[in-house]
């Protein structure tokens, strides 16, 4: 699934205009995985969902009404959860199962390691209620550090879609390919920034504004606020190129190479820790195939906290502004360092 090729011209993207807020519609991710979920059940039947008691709240309950008798409610019981996965899809069927990240595969992860990926079943898992923009619900429910813990397991697909659409697209790709599969998704309403017509392939990330000064490579929500950033550094002649990294695992190494090649900085944005996420990840590679100074916008060795999400998402210094200010950074690192080579 990985890029060799160079990405796509931004135009291609077919985004809707992020600049003018009346044209951004505001939708939970995790609407676009219940509309996924439902569309992929209709395509193939070997496609069942279980859930942990929360199939309202993870857009299960369409699937649930549609397909009763494909529907299995296991009561809060995670780690039963993914091992009645595993069988089932040892037996044929393809499991997408439920609950909120910091349950699954917060409290399921031995099981997720063990009887899941280590005998390479077919099982999706579908994290919902993410990162800290669940917002009110506090830590005990703001799972912000389950790419870390799944993007270690060995053969694991990690999946984060930047909106709803995306998550619906997302959906239906990991349904149809084979393989132990995590995918993020988060609860309170964010931006849409891509349409029915923008391409969208596991695997591959997507080179959504061009740039040629820092290069911003974000997942998830936050690709909306790198959006965002960019058109800042722009009034200040600072030409930012924005990289939806959608795919955690396997990571479209091309991609980030040709980035920072091209830029020579890079700021990574993922609402999650930075220790050990994508942005890790992206320093992972280039670290062995082409160093440049990096900034990593995330939260940084705490907890979260109850607040709204727009509230927090500034609070842990991850909102446009922020992404902006770490690009100055990232910009003037690189200038420093080509200086001190002359």
């Amino acid at each position: 699934m990985s890029s060799t090729q160079s990405p796509p011209a931004p135009a291609a993207m077919h985004l809707v205009d992020y600049t003018n807020p009346e044209a951004v519609k505001q939708v939970p991710t995790r609407n676009g995985f219940g509309e996924g979920l439902i569309e992929a059940g209709r395509r193939d039947p070997a496609v069942i969902a279980i859930c942990a008691d929360l199939a309202e709240s993870t857009r299960m309950e369409p699937f649930k009404n549609a397909f009763p008798d494909r529907y299995i409610e296991i009561g809060v019981a995670e780690q039963m959860l993914v091992a009645m996965a595993a069988g089932l899809a040892a037996a044929g069927k393809i499991p997408f199962i439920a609950s909120y990240a910091m349950f699954n595969p917060g409290r399921s992860w031995e099981q997720v390691r063990t009887t899941m990926a280590l005998n390479q079943t077919n099982v999706k898992i579908a994290g919902a209620h993410a990162g800290v923009s669940v917002g009110p619900d506090g830590a005990t429910h703001q799972a912000i550090e389950d790419i870390a813990i799944m993007r270690v397991i060995p053969k694991m697909t990690v999946v984060v879609p930047c909106d709803a659409v995306q998550t619906k697209k997302a959906t239906l790709a990991v349904a149809a390919a084979w393989g132990p599969t995590y995918l993020r998704f988060g609860r309170a309403e964010s931006a849409v920034v891509t349409t029915d017509e923008t391409p969208f392939e596991l695997g591959v990330a997507q080179t959504l504004r061009a740039g040629t000064d820092v290069a911003i490579v974000a997942c998830g929500i936050l690709v909306y606020d790198a959006l965002l950033a960019a058109e800042e550094l722009a009034k200040d002649g600072i030409a930012a190129r924005v990289v939806n990294n959608h795919t955690i695992r396997p990571m479209d190494e091309a991609a980030i190479v040709a980035a920072a090649r091209d830029c020579g900085a890079v700021v990574t944005v993922e609402e999650h820790q930075v220790h050990g996420g994508m942005g890790s990840r992206v320093a992972e590679i280039l670290a062995a195939r082409h160093p440049v100074p990096i900034e990593f916008i995330g939260v940084h060795d705490r907890f979260g906290q109850s607040g709204s999400p727009h509230e927090l998402i500034a609070e842990y210094a991850m909102d446009a502004s922020s992404i902006a200010a770490a690009a100055r950074r990232a910009v003037q690192r690189k200038a420093a360092l080509r200086g001190s080579l002359l």
